[in-house]
């Protein structure tokens, strides 16, 4: 699910991994291994892709299906 939903947000905004990986400041490799849940994401990197898609964290990690921050 995790997976699933930063790919969406990433798809809505129109934005490419390339580009989500460099607001984070990983390889494209890394952030790749997260949309296709290879790899967990930290918290930190949490915390940025909520500020990125202007969401809540829990969103992305599927703990709610509201998107907007509280």
């Amino acid at each position: 699910m995790v997976y699933d939903r930063i790919r969406a947000l990433r798809q809505e905004k129109g934005l490419t991994q390339k580009q989500v990986a460099e607001y984070l400041e990983v390889s494209m490799r890394t952030y790749g291994a997260l949309e296709q849940g290879r790899r967990r994401p930290k918290i930190r990197r949490l915390v940025a892709l909520a500020e990125l898609f202007e969401t809540s964290v829990d969103y992305p990690i599927g703990l709610t299906d509201q998107r907007t921050r509280h």
